[in-house]
């Protein structure tokens, strides 16, 4: 257990509503690089690691959370700041250049508290609502990634959502419904479709996205359920092996053939 503890990798995840102009809000995706090592190719919600910035910020700011929670907030909202180009929980904005600039800055090593000295900007942690936290079995993969997953609602504003071309390829909004019906799309060889790739966390949270019709009854729904961790597991049973995940955290769907789950 210790030298499981010792490959943890603390990540998180910002699931971004959008109002549509009809029917359920809209959830931005974006596309990873086909070269990337965890989830090639795939439709993800946008994050990543947290990095040592994220958790020095955390540490110079009073928040009224946990160093380790402040700093996976910082994580959500500077990952999506760098892969999306989205302003969100950030106080004191101008316009879209000084978005741009910060972007800019992110891909030349600049830390997110430098980013807000520079411009004078301030975290609003409290705009994020925990929704989950998952964390894979020991032997999927040798880097273990605890993600933290939150929810954040952007309204009825535009958006200038503008895909990073680094660790992604493309990004675009869709329903949970939409992006679940995609999913089952078969690819076909050689040309572009509507078909994507998700893997067994994103389906799961797609699928308990998908019972609600606005940000705020999935909010409530959140408030509900308090972000213990999801820890996966095998079973194997007399029609084979099965990956799922404990009930009772809110998820409609806790289980998928183990041969049928993409893993990343």
């Amino acid at each position: 257990m210790e030298n499981e503890e010792q490959n943890v990798i603390a990540a998180s995840t910002l699931i971004i509503f959008r109002d549509a102009d009809d029917g359920p809000p809209e959830l931005l995706m974006v596309e990873r690089s086909a070269k990337m090592v965890f989830a090639a190719g795939a439709a993800v919600f946008p994050g990543g690691r947290v990095d040592e910035g994220d958790f020095t910020y955390a540490d110079g700011i009073d928040s009224g959370l946990e160093k380790d929670e402040a700093a996976a907030r910082i994580g959500a909202i500077r990952e999506t700041l760098e892969e999306a180009g989205l302003a969100l929980g950030i106080e004191g904005v101008t316009g879209q250049d000084q978005i741009e600039q910060a972007r800019t800055a992110l891909h030349d090593g600049k830390t997110i508290g430098d980013i807000c000295d520079m411009f004078g900007w301030r975290l609003n942690l409290d705009a994020l609502t925990p929704w989950s936290r998952w964390r894979p079995p020991a032997f999927e993969i040798k880097r273990i990634f605890d993600t933290r997953f939150y929810i954040v609602n952007a309204g009825k504003d535009e958006h200038l959502a503008k895909v990073d071309a680094t660790e992604n390829r493309t990004l675009f909004w869709a329903s949970a419904a939409e992006v679940l019906r995609r999913a089952d799309l078969a690819p076909i060889e050689g040309e572009k479709n509507e078909a994507v790739l998700i893997i067994f966390p994103t389906r799961r949270n797609l699928e308990r996205l998908a019972q609600f019709n606005d940000f705020e009854s999935t909010k409530a729904h959140a408030l509900k359920y308090p972000s213990a961790m999801v820890k996966t597991y095998t079973e194997k049973r007399d029609n084979g092996l099965y990956l799922c995940i404990p009930d009772g955290h809110g998820y409609p769907v806790i289980e998928e053939a183990f041969d049928q789950a993409k893993r990343g």
